[in-house]
């Protein structure tokens, strides 16, 4: 019975498994959409009656999704604090919550509800592809993570020095200078903070070719490991 339910539930290539996986994915889908559907003002009691008995239902079923899973896992434990499994007890742990709250303070447990968008990534092979490779490229993005957070912070100095004596309002600590070197290294530039030196003005050209640089790095790396996962798959 056992590995019956294994051949089911965990990804295998016959027609039950993937029957199972559509309708969890088929699940995810209409929760999520639910989900938002409940943020939609002067909604009427019988919707609302409508979206909370599909709530019910994604949940028990989700509910037993997972300790099927937790059932048919060879090491439950390692299952259980993996990724996937704290992403399936994430998914369904707002609904169990909710019942011993205050329903005031039922908004603050909704935003955990996206979590099942995650559980797509179980049956997505694109995703698991994707997955994978940042795995594999978890060494170089952590040193660009590294590198990166070092430039914010120096050119957060850099452009506190510049206009903290002309803009002090602005500037007035490099902590507040910290959002003009995110915005600007990312090269989204909002506009509400901006430097009037030319110092200032030098100093940002520099760190906006810098921020071109940023955007596209880790985008090489990222393809880069995709295109070996690929490789590395097709050659199985």
């Amino acid at each position: 019975m056992k590995q019956y339910l294994k051949n089911i539930v965990e990804i295998n290539d016959n027609k039950k498994s993937r029957v199972f996986a559509y309708c969890i994915q088929a699940l995810i889908l209409i929760s999520i959409v639910s989900f938002s559907f409940e943020t939609v003002p002067d909604l009427k009691p019988f919707t609302r009656k409508v979206l909370r008995a599909i709530e019910i239902f994604c949940v028990v079923v989700f509910s037993i999704e997972y300790l099927l899973r937790i059932y048919v896992a060879d090491h439950k434990g390692k299952f259980i604090f993996s990724f996937y499994g704290i992403i399936d007890f994430l998914a369904i742990l707002p609904f169990y919550l909710s019942l011993g709250i205050d329903l005031r303070s039922l908004r603050a447990l909704r935003f955990l509800r996206l979590f099942r968008i995650l559980k797509l990534m179980r049956y997505n092979r694109a995703i698991r592809h994707f997955t994978k490779a940042i795995s594999m490229a978890k060494e170089e993005i952590l040193l660009f993570l590294i590198v990166t957070l070092i430039l914010i912070y120096f050119s957060a100095v850099g452009i506190y020095y510049f206009e903290h004596e002309v803009q002090p309002e602005n500037f007035s600590s490099i902590f507040d200078s910290l959002w003009w070197a995110i915005i600007t290294l990312t090269t989204v530039g909002y506009g509400d903070v901006y430097p009037i030196t030319a110092g200032g003005k030098v100093f940002t050209f520099f760190i906006l070719m810098i921020g071109l640089g940023i955007v596209a790095i880790p985008t090489g790396i990222i393809s880069s490991a995709l295109t070996k996962s690929v490789d590395k798959k097709e050659t199985e």
